[in-house]
């Protein structure tokens, strides 16, 4: 969650992707999907096995990625965030503090961007607790395995959300991690297997009619998603080429 969770009340499968491909698979004139619940991590292994035939979960398109799957355009741009115990103890506001913190060990999930961060701006490993989910990671704050969780910050917006009263809050002012010069902002997409190609043209054309319209909005905002999380022109290709495109205010392109 909010990218693609299993509503325990109603037993359906949502979140912004699964939205986005509903609508976009009734207009290609398929009406009805079967979701398939899958850790992070083997959601391309998963794809390539053929036990699924899209991944919807708001996957950053990385150049890594790209060579093992074919990327929609994207559906959104995001940045970074950490959970981290009220008062924040060990004043953690970002990847470069818990690399100076000898003592500090950073909760990620396994598979995402967030562990490639870590390890690029010189996490060790044994500093590094990999989770299968958000939930354990969250959990992992709490019982002081970890003393932050980094993920998106719709995803720390969102289990906050879900945790009023519980020990825990958003680490502020966050400073975003720089990349290769560049202020990292992920942008997550579909994913679909190199050799459906047709599939995935198809796909990808309903999706630029669609992305920034008013239905598009109607459907996400329920998730957190807002006019400010949309993509702009950026094309898969460009990221599967570089996945730190020059960003206003970034020191690439202030």
């Amino acid at each position: 969650a909010p990218f693609a969770y299993l509503d325990n009340q109603t037993g359906r499968l949502t979140g912004e992707a699964p939205e986005i491909a509903r609508h976009i698979l009734n207009e290609m004139g398929i009406p009805r999907i079967e979701g398939v619940l899958t850790e992070f991590s083997s959601l391309i292994p998963g794809l390539k096995a053929g036990r699924f035939d899209l991944i919807a979960a708001g996957m950053y398109i990385t150049p890594d990625r790209c060579r093992e799957v074919a990327f929609s355009n994207p559906t959104y741009k995001i940045r970074e965030a950490f959970i981290v115990p009220k008062g924040n103890p060990k004043d953690l506001h970002g990847y470069k503090q818990v690399a100076q913190n000898s003592q500090a060990k950073l909760g990620v999930v396994g598979g995402t961007i967030e562990l490639r961060y870590a390890h690029q701006l010189g996490i060790p490993d044994d500093r590094i607790v990999v989770f299968p989910d958000p939930p354990s990671a969250l959990a992992g704050v709490k019982a002081g395995r970890v003393d932050a969780y980094a993920a998106t910050s719709l995803t720390v917006q969102d289990l906050l959300s879900k945790s009023v009263g519980e020990p825990l809050e958003r680490a502020q002012p966050f400073n975003d991690p720089i990349i290769n010069g560049r202020l990292a902002v992920g942008f997550g997409a579909f994913a679909f297997r190199e050799q459906d190609e047709k599939f995935l043209e198809e796909f990808n054309w309903h999706l630029g009619n669609f992305i920034g319209s008013e239905t598009h909005l109607e459907r996400v905002r329920p998730f957190g998603f807002t006019e400010q999380e949309l993509p702009g022109a950026v094309t898969s290709e460009h990221l599967c080429e570089s996945e730190t495109p020059p960003i206003p205010g970034s020191p690439a392109n202030p």
